[in-house]
């Protein structure tokens, strides 16, 4: 079986990514660029005792995605234990919001969002009383 264990989110800006996945999500970061051979920062997105999988900004190596255009990649969703708080951070620091908050009945709360660098997120608040 296959399992995902590693992520990649290409940037065009990388300080201003570093610092929005910083900010919002409390991401750590790793140069791995020598290995790389191009800007590239392993995101340490949480303590390995915890479910989840680190991942990587990397330079982007074509055009940025166009507003509106289809998904034709995966999405990433952080799970979060305030939805609210963390779309106000996500906002705050240059995020905008692509499909609003909106309930998956007795289950969580759900939404996505575009980054400053364009591409699109979820966050994943986890509540049984959701409707």
């Amino acid at each position: 079986m296959g399992r995902p264990l590693h992520f990649e989110i290409h940037v065009d800006d990388m300080e201003r990514a570093k610092k929005f996945y910083g900010e919002v999500f409390g991401w750590k970061y790793e140069d791995w660029t020598g290995f790389a051979g191009m800007p590239y920062f392993g995101a340490v997105t949480g303590d390995d005792s915890q479910p989840g999988i680190n991942g990587a900004l990397m330079q982007r190596q074509s055009a940025a995605p166009e507003l509106g255009q289809p998904i034709n990649s995966f999405v990433v969703t952080m799970g979060v234990e305030d939805y609210d708080a963390t779309e106000a951070k996500i906002l705050e620091h240059g995020g905008k919001v692509a499909l609003p908050k909106y309930a998956l009945p007795g289950m969580a709360w759900q939404g996505y969002y575009l980054d400053t660098e364009g591409n699109i997120i979820g966050i994943h608040q986890p509540d049984q009383n959701a409707k």
